[in-house]
């Protein structure tokens, strides 16, 4: 078996994991076994749109659930030290090369969503390449459609 690789989770995000595998564990998926049940009552299963529905939906569910428990057995929690330089758990304000406009970033997993920051996620190619730079630095990153060139304007933790 492939050796996992370990994911730098803010402890914010480590909660809102946890909190999400417990509702997904508990109430939801009872919710799920119940809606299942009802639906098998119904009779026929072979043409029962509602059964087949909850069984979409409780693969859905359980694949989730899967994703969540090896993403917290992987996880190492990282505080973000205000050091100024770029890791998991910062805030970033980067600007591209030829253009004005400033954008703002939380480096983390897709699930920190939900704050004031949009969020980049440290093995995208510029997120990766961002890690262990500071402010005043420009980075170049390779992404899919070519060089992205960007300057580091701000750093600092969430």
């Amino acid at each position: 078996m492939a050796e996992q690789k370990t994911i730098h989770l803010t402890k914010n995000a480590y909660i809102k994991l946890k909190t999400e595998l417990d509702e997904l564990e508990g109430p939801l998926r009872t919710q799920i076994i119940e809606a299942i049940a009802t639906a098998r009552a119904h009779g026929d299963l072979s043409e029962n749109a509602e059964y087949h529905a909850a069984k979409d939906q409780q693969g859905l569910q359980e694949s989730r659930v899967r994703q969540i428990r090896q993403m917290l057995e992987n996880a190492e929690i990282v505080e973000a030290e205000d050091d100024g330089v770029i890791s998991p758990g910062m805030v970033v304000t980067i600007r591209h090369d030829g253009d004005t406009e400033t954008e703002t970033y939380l480096l983390g997993l897709r699930e920190e969503k939900g704050g004031e920051h949009d969020i980049l996620t440290p093995t995208s190619p510029l997120g990766a390449a961002l890690l262990g730079h500071s402010a005043g630095e420009t980075v170049v990153a390779q992404a899919p459609a070519g060089a992205l060139k960007v300057e580091v304007i701000e750093v600092h933790p969430a």
